[in-house]
């Protein structure tokens, strides 16, 4: 078995001194035997450091990863650990992804006009802003088809593409304070219980987090039904009171 000193092992597992240090701190890596007042690690953990490289990169935390390894070396399921963060990475929405070609999406948004060169360039730019679209090689991935239709049929109705495409960005911007508002309530209610594995939450806070899923949608159509027939009302009784003429904004 190959042995390594501590700055050998960094550049074999394309780490840094620092992180090892950090990862045995936390208990990710056993400590190094000693020769003399020289830590002397071996493939083993060169084998984990490597593991943890790999597990950072897809997105698990160190708390998650510090889980896995502990389930893995006392022999409980390791999908039990991983029921909280499979929860939370699943999408959020069951609208299936599309892709579209350049000449689609100007169709879409821009019909019957085809659209000079300048102006289908902003419109890409402003749409990949939005998130409507992604570039995907020569086709463009769009995360929600049923947005861009959305706004396709706005843009038939007879509204122009700005006012539409500025919408969205509101509309957006609103929607991250709603996520927002979610995302604080399972902070504090599922990721601190999941926290206290060893008081086995962690099941628990998995039911908790899928129950939470469909109440999203669940919360947020009726506030926004409500919202809209409020609004419009007051549009209608505004019109009523001025004769007709909408009000200005």
């Amino acid at each position: 078995m190959a042995e390594y000193r501590i700055d050998e092992l960094a550049r074999a597992a394309g780490s840094t001194v620092r992180n090892i240090r950090a990862y045995q701190d936390r208990g990710l890596l056993r400590p190094p035997r000693l020769r003399g007042r020289i830590g002397i690690y071996d493939d083993a953990h060169l084998a984990r450091l490597r593991l943890i490289g790999r597990l950072l990169r897809r997105g698990y935390t160190l708390a998650i990863i510090k889980e896995l390894l502990t389930a893995w070396e006392t022999g409980r399921d390791v999908g039990d650990v991983l029921g909280v963060e499979q929860v939370f990475t699943e999408p959020w929405s069951d609208g299936v992804p599309g892709t579209v070609t350049l000449e689609e999406l100007v169709r879409t948004l821009l019909p019957g006009r085809g659209g000079e060169a300048p102006e289908v360039a902003r419109v890409v730019r402003r749409s990949v802003e939005l998130g409507l679209i992604e570039p995907d090689g020569d086709r463009f991935r769009v995360p929600s088809p049923r947005l861009l239709h959305a706004g396709a049929e706005l843009v038939a109705a007879g509204i122009p593409l700005d006012a539409v495409l500025d919408a969205a960005g509101r509309i957006r911007d609103d929607c991250d304070v709603i996520a927002g508002r979610f995302v604080d309530l399972v902070q504090e209610q599922v990721v601190r219980r999941h926290a206290d594995v060893c008081a086995g939450a962690t099941g628990d806070a998995a039911d908790l987090a899928r129950r939470v899923r469909p109440l999203v949608k669940m919360v947020v159509d009726p506030f926004v039904a409500r919202a809209v027939q409020t609004r419009v009302q007051a549009l209608l009784d505004e019109q009523r009171r001025t004769g007709g003429d909408a009000p200005e904004h």
